[in-house]
């Protein structure tokens, strides 16, 4: 029991000295706590009062300025001439006096036809010529001596007559003779094929000894003339129908009728060096390709340019004196496919708007409708702005 009592007094006394110590450390843990708290608070407070500043934007201002419009359609080349080399005549071909794809000039001796037979033919022709010539001055003669004998009496009327038939007879035979003869000159001329145009020859389908006829459906050989050439290229009806409405509506200017300058690009993809000027635009529709053709006239000093090329010709057809460009990397596309621009209005907040474009000039779009003047078309930073969200626009160079 003696035991017991201190350990029961030590307890008590414990429990008396544990309040006070307790009571010693706790201003210090309060105080702690309070300054925590209030740093909480201060932080929370500074972030619910403080807003992020709007995204900046790059955007350019829209203006109407003068835009030259074109169209670059697929099309080939042609021959600005071109003609069969045909025989008139028929005969066994003695010579062959050209080069093939050589330039070749009008009126150049091509192929020579054996002449023998036409020139023995001619020579008849004029022998039956000379002799109703000579036939012709004795049968005047006597009519003439007829009608003198006539108006005495010295001779009888049928004998008159007889004489003047003759005579007009032989004036007949003379220009029949005459066309014979010269039917024969012809003929025997013939025998020389010459080119009739000017141009580069093809590649002969004869040789020398062969027989050729006047009627043969395989010509000997084909010229085409290349300086100048023809491109022709083909449009669709509502491209032409949508341009004549904008010219009749005011809103193209369109040039003098043959005047379109014309710009050419080869399969491989380079430049040709030269402009050329449309010159006609057909008046029928291809009922299989709903298409008009148009035609280019293109010089061709160098002959690079070969009939039966594909090229891609880009024809100016006017200049709209309003129009609206805008940067390909402000047009967008919606879920459907169709353009589509983001635009900050007055206020600074973004709009989407529906756009309508006709085509590219350089890098940028032509827009039809959609904007309007003054309008500022987002390029740059179009990934933060949403439309309806408040931003701020700077010029597009401006942007950082």
């Amino acid at each position: 029991m003696d035991d017991a009592a201190p350990l029961g007094r030590g307890s008590a006394q414990a429990r008396k000295l544990t309040p006070r110590r307790i009571s010693g450390r706790a201003p210090g843990y309060l105080g702690l706590a309070a300054l925590l708290a209030a740093l909480a608070s201060g932080c929370g407070g500074q972030g619910q009062g403080r807003q992020p500043p709007p995204p900046t934007v790059g955007v350019v201002t829209i203006e109407p300025q003068p835009v030259t419009l074109t169209t670059e359609l697929p099309g080939r080349t042609s021959p600005y001439e071109v003609a069969d080399v045909r025989p008139q005549v028929g005969g066994i071909i003695q010579a062959k006096l050209f080069s093939e794809g050589s330039i070749v000039h009008a009126g150049q001796v091509l192929y020579q036809i054996e002449p023998a037979p036409f020139l023995a033919a001619y020579d008849q022709a004029k022998a039956q010529l000379a002799n109703a010539a000579a036939n012709l001055v004795t049968t005047r003669a006597k009519a003439e001596r007829f009608a003198t004998l006539m108006k005495q009496d010295s001779v009888a009327a049928q004998d008159y007559d007889d004489a003047e038939a003759a005579f007009k007879q032989a004036q007949a035979t003379v220009q029949q003779d005459r066309a014979a003869a010269e039917a024969a000159r012809i003929n025997l001329a013939f025998t020389r094929v010459t080119a009739p145009i000017t141009g580069r020859i093809g590649i002969s389908t004869v040789t020398r000894g062969a027989l050729v006829s006047a009627d043969q459906p395989t010509a000997l050989d084909t010229i085409q003339r290349l300086d100048p050439i023809y491109v022709d290229v083909t449009q669709s009806v509502a491209q032409v129908v949508a341009l004549r409405r904008q010219i009749a509506q005011g809103q193209v200017n369109a040039g003098a009728a043959g005047s379109a300058e014309t710009h050419l690009t080869l399969d491989d993809g380079t430049t040709y060096g030269l402009a050329g000027r449309l010159q006609v635009t057909d008046v029928t529709v291809d009922q299989t390709t709903d298409a008009v053709t148009l035609r280019a006239l293109f010089p061709n000093p160098a002959g690079l340019l070969l009939p039966g090329m594909f090229v891609r010709a880009t024809i100016v057809e006017g200049v709209d004196p309003a129009g609206l460009l805008v940067p390909q990397q402000g047009i967008g596309h919606d879920q459907k496919g169709q353009p589509t621009a983001l635009v900050v209005n007055n206020k600074g907040v973004v709009e989407l708007r529906q756009l309508q474009v006709s085509q590219t000039v350089a890098n940028e779009w032509l827009v039809t409708s959609g904007l309007s003047p003054g309008d500022r078309v987002i390029v740059e930073g179009t990934q933060s702005a949403e439309p309806g969200a408040q931003v701020r626009a700077v010029p597009a160079d401006n942007v950082r």
